[in-house]
């Protein structure tokens, strides 16, 4: 890879995902790395800056919590973030000590000095004419003395150190985080660190990284065949698209229908990848052997881990008939790698484990070829489209690996996923059709995951002249930035109105439609 490159080491923050996809907003590759990487992968690595991530920790209590000394004798500008900026003191000769005044969400800052870093960049200016800067804050430490060399960058009443700078080495730390959007000049800050002070070049786009990825695919494939998975998904469908344009008919697809797709989705997928992109995929239409394992099973967990064991079955039965396959392609995107402990060494925490990363390989016994993954799920969309996908697939509404099986309440029945099927449908089309009038967009477009939900249960109606005894559905829309925390969308009321009536009007056997306006937390996104 020929791009300039950003290393970020993480401490253990929770969020230090949104640094590296702030960076990458700027248009620089970045990767995330532990904080205990070696000195030699530092050199190695060559980054043309470095940045240090927050952490749970406090300085003075993890004393191995440290960034390694090559860190400050690479010749690169540093940033430090909230710890990144207290073990910058600490290693570099100031002093951090416990605040008696935390400072856990809004704060605002003043600027001091006038460095390379916040020149310009303000938010308001104060009668006395000093730039402020609205940040989210989350410490409860603070530097209590600056290191040689340092001078005062910004501060708040409650922590006179909020900011520090030694332009001379370019060494920059702030006590905020930029990286979240409670920090509404967190994005410009950290552009202007990596643009304008590191000196990198604004060439990690989509468009040109096409080329760069398709010559990779071909020299670690060579003439050898590849099977992929295709699940429909966002993430499996730029992976088929990607390698089909890299090595063409040595890619098979395996599409495994598990009757608990969404409407015509099968029908979608086959016409897409079969019908445009002339891609070698198999159907396999598995659904009554995957219908038939669930049968009273009501359990979520036991649900996801019948589909998730008969999925593997099903393939690995489609792959031993592909006996020229060596490599199992699949969608494994950055945030699984990291979240999976990907890039650990042996201090790094393990958050929590993928199906996606690792699992098929070891039982199949073919090398794995994962084109994804070093992007964002956004930077997936941008290269889905730039490879000719359709916007309306690479842009839908993520959807789970067990399907409508965690969108069935209880036991599943295939007239349960055909009642489902439909009124989701209706529901999803609705969203798309309505338009919002304050932004132009739609309400699909303004929503982050949007979906029906089959409660097994029924309530008394009236059609017509007649009592009607049916089943009930829930709706279910949400708007997050992050999936980690989730708000209910508040849709307009002629909206849900008429996919109401819509959905009891043509599904027969749902009388009742009613919508969910819990937030995550204290509930979940998904209802199992």
């Amino acid at each position: 890879m020929q791009h300039d490159k950003v290393l970020i080491l993480d401490f253990g923050s929770q969020v230090t995902q949104l640094i590296a996809r702030r960076v990458r907003d700027a248009s620089v590759y970045c990767e995330i790395h532990p904080n205990d990487v070696s000195d030699d992968f530092i050199r190695g690595y060559a980054p043309k800056a470095i940045i240090l991530s927050g952490s749970h920790a406090s300085t003075y209590e993890d004393h191995e919590l440290r960034a390694p000394q090559a860190v400050w004798d690479a010749g690169v500008p540093v940033l430090g973030i909230c710890y990144g900026m207290q073990t910058m003191a600490v290693q570099l000769g100031g002093s951090v000590e416990w605040s008696d005044h935390r400072e856990f969400g809004y704060a605002e800052v003043r600027a001091h000095g006038h460095t390379r870093l916040l020149d310009g960049i303000q938010d308001f200016e104060t009668p006395e004419k000093h730039g402020m800067l609205k940040v989210w804050m989350s410490h409860g430490d603070k530097v209590a003395a600056l290191p040689a060399g340092f001078k005062l960058m910004a501060s708040t009443p409650s922590c006179p150190i909020a900011g520090m700078a030694d332009e001379a080495r370019g060494f920059y730390a702030v006590q905020f985080h930029p990286e979240v959007t409670h920090t509404p000049q967190g994005e410009a800050l950290l552009r202007r660190f990596v643009r304008d002070i590191a000196g990198c070049k604004g060439d990690w786009q989509m468009g040109s990284y096409i080329d760069e990825a398709v010559a990779k695919i071909r020299e670690q494939v060579g003439d050898e065949e590849v099977i992929l998975g295709l699940s429909g998904g966002v993430d499996s469908s730029v992976a088929a698209a990607l390698i089909h344009r890299a090595i063409g008919d040595q890619l098979t697809c395996v599409f495994v229908d598990h009757g608990l797709l969404r409407l015509n989705e099968g029908r979608m997928v086959m016409e897409m990848f079969a019908g445009r992109l002339h891609a070698r995929v198999v159907h396999v239409d598995a659904s009554e052997q995957f219908l038939g394992k669930l049968a009273g099973v009501t359990d979520p967990e036991r649900k996801r881990k019948i589909i998730g064991a008969e999925f593997v079955e099903v393939f690995q039965a489609e792959a031993k008939k592909l006996t020229n396959a060596k490599w199992l392609a699949q969608g494994t995107i950055y945030p699984d790698v990291v979240e999976s402990g990907g890039t650990k060494t042996k201090k790094a925490t393990t958050i929590k484990s993928h199906h996606n990363v690792g699992g098929l390989p070891e039982t199949l016994g073919l090398k794995l070829l994962e084109p994804l993954r070093e992007l964002f799920k956004d930077e997936v969309r941008a290269l889905g489209v730039a490879l000719g996908l359709p916007p309306d697939m690479v842009y839908r509404h993520p959807f789970p690996g067990p399907g409508l099986g965690v969108r069935i309440l209880g036991e599943i029945k295939k007239d349960y996923a055909d009642l489902l099927r439909r009124a989701d449908a209706i529901f999803i089309e609705e969203l798309r059709n309505t338009i919002d009038p304050a932004t132009g967009r739609s309400w699909y477009a303004l929503t982050s995951q949007a979906f029906a939900v089959f409660l097994p249960v029924k309530s008394v109606g009236v059609m017509g002249d007649g009592r009607t005894y049916d089943y009930v559905v829930a709706l279910r829309a949400v708007q997050t930035s992050d999936f980690m925390t989730a708000d209910w969308a508040e849709l307009p009321y002629s909206l849900l109105k008429k996919t109401s009536g819509r959905i009891i009007n043509e599904v027969r056997g749902i009388n009742r439609v009613t919508y969910d306006v819990s937030s995550k937390p204290p509930a979940t996104i998904e209802w199992e």
